[in-house]
């Protein structure tokens, strides 16, 4: 993707550098794109963190409750082997999460954020926001370059909204 002055973002953080050529971007939005999904991973963790702790809270309800329907034994048994259980060797979910964070995550992190300092002066989203200015239809309302805080529709009833930019 080349820019141009019809597709060039309008706000200087998303606008690249000079001497910043398109492969470069391209490789930089591929990198931005691999750390959004390590983001999303990590949301998978923390989820599995949330719903493994709340499955032990209501294995602790269920034991109860057991124990108050006269299964004593049964209770005793769960309370003993799973309430409170490490889910993994020496391990509850809020450990895995904080060496995730602190490790591979903050790694990733710490690269990608070092990479697009060192390549595009920090700029984020280069890519998309080139290949927004390329998609979106100039001029019509909801494909404004930025967000507005009030958009007035066209007289011609096409939704058109003043778009400085395009």
């Amino acid at each position: 993707m080349t820019t141009d002055a019809t597709h060039t973002p309008p706000d200087d953080a998303h606008r690249r550098p000079d001497g910043l050529d398109d492969d470069t971007v391209a490789a930089l939005g591929e990198l931005s794109a691999a750390l959004e999904i390590v983001e999303q991973a990590r949301g998978f963790l923390y989820g599995f963190h949330r719903l493994t702790g709340k499955a032990d809270l209501a294995l602790g309800d269920a034991v109860e409750s057991l124990r108050r329907a006269g299964h004593v034994e049964v209770a005793d048994l769960l309370d003993r082997d799973l309430v409170g259980r490490n889910v993994l060797e020496g391990r509850w979910t809020y450990q895995i999460v904080e060496d995730y964070d602190d490790g591979y995550y903050a790694a990733f992190r710490d690269h990608e954020q070092n990479i697009r300092d060192s390549l595009a002066g920090g700029k984020r989203h280069l890519f998309e926001a080139e290949m927004k200015e390329a998609r979106r239809s100039h001029g019509r309302r909801h494909h404004e370059a930025l967000p507005r805080e009030s958009t007035t529709p066209g007289a011609d009833g096409n939704d058109a909204a003043v778009d400085p930019v395009a």
